[in-house]
């Protein structure tokens, strides 16, 4: 899988170029995410597909507002009625050039989640799990047919996360868990380090 970050925040994408290797995996494009060329988007929404704000309204109004009825039907369908921070969904997009937006929420309504939040990481995990090791319904794995995502700065809008924060955590979760690096803790106090290295400011 290609990871392409993009974002029109010229801090989310420093963060990002001070952390990330230089891989042909990852790429950064500094503009809008509807430019990039690629097989899915994400949405970094809220756990009920609601998607009339922020990135969100941006993905309503360039794809059509059967994207929403899409993701909230998923939701309701096949998680129970609520995406939770740390799931992913994806649904078809009915368009030519990014027929995918997979849904990787972070945060459960809209709130301010500031620097102690390792939501990013977990948005983040979700995305690579779904693509990685996701299905679509007839068994065809969602890897033969998304190569390519389209991730902005997570948890940056109205989360607050600052820059450095975001770029850290999303880099952990590709390295966990892309890159193949990931090790179990030893021990609780191990992962409690983890976390903290996650937001430290």
């Amino acid at each position: 899988m290609k990871v392409v970050l993009a974002d029109l925040n010229i801090e989310i994408i420093e963060a990002w170029r001070a952390i990330m290797p230089a891989r042909a995996d990852i790429a950064m494009h500094h503009g809008s995410i509807f430019d990039v060329q690629c097989d899915a988007l994400i949405s970094p929404a809220n756990s009920f597909g609601y998607m009339d704000g922020g990135l969100d309204l941006a993905i309503s109004q360039y794809f059509g507002w059967h994207v929403q009825d899409r993701a909230q039907e998923a939701i309701k369908a096949r998680h129970h009625g609520e995406l939770l921070v740390g799931t992913a969904e994806m649904v078809a997009t009915d368009h030519a050039d990014i027929p995918y937006v997979i849904l990787a929420p972070t945060m459960r309504v809209p709130t301010v989640l500031g620097a102690e939040s390792v939501n990013p990481y977990l948005a983040m995990r979700a995305v690579i799990l779904l693509v990685e090791h996701g299905t679509f319904p007839d068994g065809t794995p969602i890897k033969a047919k998304v190569q390519t995502v389209a991730v902005p700065g997570l948890g940056t809008g109205v989360g607050r996360v600052p820059p450095e924060i975001c770029a850290r955590q999303m880099y952990a979760a590709l390295d966990d868990h892309l890159w193949g690096q990931r090790h179990f803790p030893g021990s609780w106090l191990a992962a409690v380090r983890t976390q903290e290295r996650l937001t430290a400011l």
